[in-house]
């Protein structure tokens, strides 16, 4: 049974407003103010049960190092460097880190593609294939259970088209080629998220993808894949410029965002954390050097945007970003969207296909529409997302909240402390906005 849309509390709508109307407090090269904990209804004792547990994880070695950001109100109240950047070189973690943040970049793509709405650009029911024509006829695999477990499957043609709300979605069936489509996808060169060590355009690996049978029919299951590096060629089809340029010129450069790219600079190259990885004793060693480990984002070809999973940043950084989504698209005299876009997109767009109980998908990000149901903290409206690299983010209109935590550990073997994160944030609020 389809679901009614949940109504805006009026609470959730009087924060909406009220931070739309949130003064210009930061300009493109300024930093974000900073006060006190106790200045916006939080406490810095309580903040503190956060440093002494992340403290005590890698004292234990099951994290090398961690970078956390809170912002309240517009404002910085905790910034936080523990543990190292990198064990083997005696590194201390900085605060101005730089971290592969993988699919925390999917927010960006999504922004911009909804930047591209916004000026008429492109439109939500279009059809990829107006921007990228190879798109025009996908096709699905459709398993054969009665040969060998369901690991065999025949093609079938999609139904309809793979429109832009489906990659905006994850509703477009495109995964990232695991199961029983691994042979393939690998075959053809497109598997799996990463994309630093490709020489060659982002354009030209889409294309390929769009040879490939997809997982699902379009708009039939919320899919995890490559929805977002197809959307990011879609941005550079329509806008007619290279992704990175477009961030850059139309994101980054606005926003003040000085330490996010594809690929590190290399005078700024001694400041990228190292990955990690959690072994089955869940003990952590150096990851290796090569593709989804260390990666190729200081020494790679520096050929391929992947919009999906392909930026560097840092917590200011990104805390920027989200900020200027928190106060309706706005930060300082740089406005990147209307408010009103920012609320289609962190509304819930796939009704029960996302399959978790109190949490829908918007237009690029998870969002909370029961807390009891999802049993996790946050108020109504609260939206976010994570990385591969074990860090995530969210945003909470009603408490007026940014939340970032920032770690290279993959695989992290189960780690709790990225959701514990979250939870001792939250109970560091003294004054709370919800009803």
């Amino acid at each position: 049974m389809k679901r009614a849309p949940r109504p805006l509390h009026s609470a959730a709508l009087a924060a909406l407003c009220a931070a739309a109307l949130l003064p210009a407090t930061s300009l493109g090269g300024q930093a974000l103010p900073r006060t006190r904990p106790d200045a916006v209804g939080m406490s810095a004792a309580r903040l503190e049960r956060w440093t002494r547990l992340a403290q005590e994880y890698i004292d234990a070695g099951r994290i090398a190092g961690t970078v956390s950001l809170v912002i309240r109100d517009g404002q910085i109240v905790h910034l936080e460097a523990l543990g190292d950047a990198d064990r083997e070189q005696g590194t201390a973690m900085r605060t101005d880190a730089l971290f592969r943040i993988a699919s925390m970049s999917k927010a960006i793509t999504s922004v911009a593609a909804m930047m591209l709405v916004e000026e008429g650009r492109i439109a939500l029911n279009d059809p990829v294939s107006h921007y990228i024509p190879a798109f025009a006829g996908t096709r699905v695999a459709v398993p054969d259970s009665t040969r060998f477990g369901g690991l065999l499957f025949s093609e079938q043609p999609a139904r309809r088209e793979i429109t832009i709300r489906d990659l905006l979605t994850h509703t477009s069936g495109i995964s990232y080629g695991g199961g029983r489509l691994t042979q393939r996808y690998q075959d053809t060169g497109v598997y799996q998220w990463y994309f630093a060590d490709k020489d060659e355009p982002i354009g030209a690996t889409i294309e390929r993808l769009a040879s490939l049978p997809f997982e699902a029919q379009p708009g039939q299951a919320w899919v995890y894949g490559f929805s977002t590096d197809v959307l990011g060629r879609v941005v550079e089809v329509a806008s007619g410029m290279p992704l990175d340029a477009f961030f850059r010129e139309r994101i980054f450069m606005p926003l003040g965002m000085r330490d996010t790219y594809f690929y590190v600079p290399p005078d700024k190259a001694a400041r990228l954390a190292a990955v990690y990885s959690v072994n089955a004793d869940g003990e952590i060693h150096r990851a290796p050097d090569e593709g989804m480990g260390q990666g190729n984002y200081v020494t790679g070809p520096r050929t391929s945007f992947s919009g999906g999973a392909g930026l560097v940043s840092t917590a200011e950084d990104y805390g920027r970003f989200l900020l200027a989504l928190l106060q309706g698209g706005r930060l300082g005299e740089a406005r990147v969207l209307a408010p009103t876009t920012v609320s289609l997109m962190t509304a819930n767009h796939v009704d029960t296909l996302y399959g978790q109980p109190g949490l829908g998908f918007g237009l690029g990000f998870e969002v909370l529409e029961d807390a009891g149901a999802a049993a996790v903290y946050g108020s109504p409206g609260t939206y976010g997302w994570g990385s591969a690299y074990y860090s995530s983010y969210w945003v909470d209109p009603t408490e007026g909240l940014v939340g970032i935590f920032l770690a290279q550990l993959v695989p992290a073997g189960g780690l709790d402390l990225q959701r514990k994160f979250r939870t001792l944030v939250y109970q560091a609020i003294e004054t709370s906005r919800q009803p």
